[in-house]
């Protein structure tokens, strides 16, 4: 399976605040993604709606991909410079000059299809079957304190 990546290079907005929306939307389906974008007040939400957008459309290209079948394997947002390389100041008290920062973030998504195999039956067979040792084990656990809480005599 090939992964389709779409980047935001120097996007401005701070990559600790993008980091937020990137893990909303990571490992979901694109349509869910888009759609849990669409409604987040945030405004990375903005940045990362047009991200995976591209990312969709760079997959769309190849004939053998199934555009329903796309999640989102990969959302990040890496720290980028700052704007115009350098530090801004503000006035501050007593004639004094503060320096503070215009962060960029460089935002990328990489879409993958979702196999077949990978799909809701096995997983849901994988937690079944998990939930029935445990209750077998918490059966005889449970026998076996009865039986030891009835040796009072």
């Amino acid at each position: 399976m090939s992964e389709f990546v779409a980047k935001h290079r120097f996007a401005r907005i701070t990559a600790r605040k993008a980091g937020l929306i990137a893990d909303l939307i990571r490992g979901r389906n694109v349509n869910e993604a888009l759609e849990m974008l669409q409604f987040t007040p945030n405004r990375g939400a903005s940045f990362y709606t047009k991200v995976v957008k591209s990312a969709v459309a760079n997959a769309s290209l190849d004939e053998n991909v199934n555009v329903n079948r796309l999640y989102v394997c990969e959302a990040r947002a890496d720290v980028g410079p700052l704007l115009n390389n350098r530090m801004r100041f503000r006035p501050g008290p007593q004639g004094r000059a503060m320096p503070f920062a215009k962060r960029l973030s460089h935002l990328t998504v990489k879409v993958k299809e979702r196999e077949e195999m990978e799909a809701e039956p096995v997983a849901a067979g994988a937690k079944g079957g998990k939930k029935d040792a445990s209750k077998k084990a918490s059966s005889k656990n449970a026998a076996g304190k009865n039986a030891e809480g009835k040796k009072k005599a």
